[in-house]
């Protein structure tokens, strides 16, 4: 078997051996998007519970993968290429097409506005999460929920 593909299984391997950090991160992911999904939902928005949960651990395991494939990278070459930077900058151009899907204009008045930027907020509780700022997620939620009640 070729150096590539014995790379390419180890890195595969070490996804498969799911670490309590990752666990944590992902609940924590759904949880905070899931609090802010709900006062969207309680609010009969168009994007709710499921969406904003969905968005915080879409950008949680993309995030997470960035890094652990970055890692592996790394530890096989040196000076290491690639940047877990455009992760994030994918996820957040992502988050922001979502939520533009979410505002709509009607005569002179612009609808979902608040809602898109739940959305896009979301993603970046997820991305805190996946890189482990934990602290900056649960404080960025409850300024959201703030700002929403």
């Amino acid at each position: 078997m070729s150096r590539a593909m014995d790379e390419t299984s180890t890195f595969v391997m070490s996804l498969r051996s799911w670490t309590p950090e990752w666990v944590i991160a992902l609940r924590l992911a759904g949880l905070l998007g899931g609090l802010i999904g709900l006062e969207r939902e309680i609010g009969n928005h168009d994007a709710g519970l499921r969406t904003h949960i969905l968005v915080a651990l879409a950008s949680c395991v993309f995030t997470l993968v960035a890094w652990e494939l970055y890692q592996h990278i790394r530890s096989i070459e040196q000076p290491a290429t690639g940047d877990p930077v455009r992760i994030i900058e994918a996820v957040t151009a992502g988050a922001g097409f979502l939520a533009a899907g979410i505002i709509f204009q009607s005569g002179a008045k612009v609808h979902g506005l608040t809602t898109g930027a739940g959305v896009w907020t979301a993603a970046a509780i997820g991305v805190a999460c996946g890189t482990g700022a934990y602290a900056i997620a649960g404080i960025t939620t409850v300024l959201v929920l703030l700002v929403l009640f």
